[in-house]
C-alpha cells in the first residue's frame, strides 16, 4: 500500500509540476504580448486548473506518508490545499464555461461581476486560493527533516512561504499594475521547484520501503 501511495504521490506532484510550468510559459507569453484574447485566458485558465486536483493527491500522499506523530501538521497542511482547491476550481471554472464565452460573443456586460479583474469578486477568490496554498506549505514545514535531501524540500517550502506575502500585496494593493505583477514572479520559481521536490521526496520513500 505505502509503495502505490508513494507512486500516486509522485505522479501527481510531476503532473502538478507540469501544469505550474505550463502556466508560467503562458503567463510570461502574455504579460510579453504574444498571446491575446481569447487564446491566453483560456491557456491561463485552463492550466492553473490542471494543477489542483493532481496538487491534492500530491499532498495527500504526503500526510499518508508522513509519521503518525507529525500529521498533524500534513493534515493542517491539507486543510489549506482543500481551502485552495475550493476556491481556484470555483473560480477556473466559472471563467472558463462563462466570461470567456460570454465575452467572445460580445455579451460581457451580463456577466461582468463575474469577471476575473482586479479587486473583483473572483479575483479575491484566487488570492483566497493562492495564500492557502502557501498556508499549506508554511504547516509542512515542521514534518521537513533539516537533513539530507529532506533539507532541500523543507528549503523550498520555506521559501514558497516567503513569497506568499508578495503575492499577497499584488493581490490587495489598491492600484493594480503589470509592474506590480513581476512583484509576484518569484512565486513561478517557486511553486514548480517545492512540488517538483516534495514529488522527489515521495519518490525516495518508495525506493526505501521496497
Amino acid at each position: 500500500m505505502i509503495v502505490k501511495i508513494t507512486k500516486v504521490g509522485y505522479w501527481s506532484g510531476v503532473t502538478a509540476f507540469t501544469a505550474v510550468v505550463a502556466y508560467d510559459i503562458v503567463q510570461i507569453l502574455q504579460v510579453a504580448g504574444v498571446l491575446h484574447f481569447p487564446i491566453d485566458e483560456i491557456l491561463i485558465f485552463s492550466t492553473s486548473l490542471c494543477i489542483v486536483i493532481p496538487f491534492i493527491l500530491e499532498m495527500l500522499a504526503f500526510h499518508y506518508l508522513t509519521e503518525k506523530d507529525k500529521q498533524y501538521w500534513t493534515h493542517a497542511a491539507l486543510i489549506f490545499t482543500i481551502i485552495y482547491a475550493v476556491f481556484v476550481i470555483a473560480n477556473y471554472v466559472v471563467q472558463l464555461s462563462t466570461v470567456i464565452p460570454s465575452k467572445i460573443n460580445n455579451a460581457s456586460g451580463a456577466v461582468q461581476i463575474l469577471e476575473q479583474t482586479p479587486h473583483s469578486m473572483f479575483w479575491n477568490y484566487d488570492a483566497i486560493g493562492y495564500i492557502s496554498m502557501g498556508l499549506a506549505t508554511l504547516f509542512s514545514i515542521p514534518v521537513l527533516n533539516k537533513f539530507g535531501f529532506e533539507r532541500w524540500v523543507r528549503i523550498s517550502f520555506i521559501a514558497h512561504v516567503l513569497v506568499t506575502p508578495l503575492i499577497t500585496i499584488v493581490y490587495f494593493y489598491p492600484i493594480y499594475s503589470h509592474k506590480l505583477l513581476f512583484l509576484g514572479f518569484p512565486w513561478a520559481i517557486t511553486a514548480p521547484v517545492f512540488i517538483l521536490l516534495l514529488a522527489i521526496m515521495l519518490n525516495r520513500k518508495h525506493d526505501e520501503s521496497v
